[in-house]
């Protein structure tokens, strides 16, 4: 499968590391990147690794998550032959500010 990353996902990249930047611990924010994009790229090998995502289940989206460390959690869809990957949430926010 290949791995798509929608422009909302994309930025949600950028925000992590210029926070990072910004606190002073650039380090850190490229350390993030990295785990994020090497987690997203093993959904290529095995696109229902993570489970269905059980904040979006009410919108029926098919929607399905992958922990990157603690904090983070990548989301997307599986569209043969793609994967999409929509959404990087901090799991350290309001879990109902994904369905917006």
């Amino acid at each position: 499968m290949k791995l798509r990353f929608t422009a909302n996902a994309l930025r949600r990249i950028t925000q992590i590391s210029d926070y990072y930047n910004d606190t002073g611990n650039p380090k850190k924010g490229r350390h993030i990147t990295r785990q994020i994009l090497a987690r997203s790229e093993e959904l290529e090998e095995y696109p229902e690794l993570g489970p269905e995502e059980e904040n979006l289940r009410e919108v029926e989206s098919g929607h399905r998550s992958l922990f990157v460390g603690a904090a983070y959690k990548i989301i997307y869809l599986i569209a043969t032959p793609f994967i999409i990957i929509t959404d990087i949430f901090d799991t350290r926010q309001d879990p109902n500010k994904m369905k917006s």
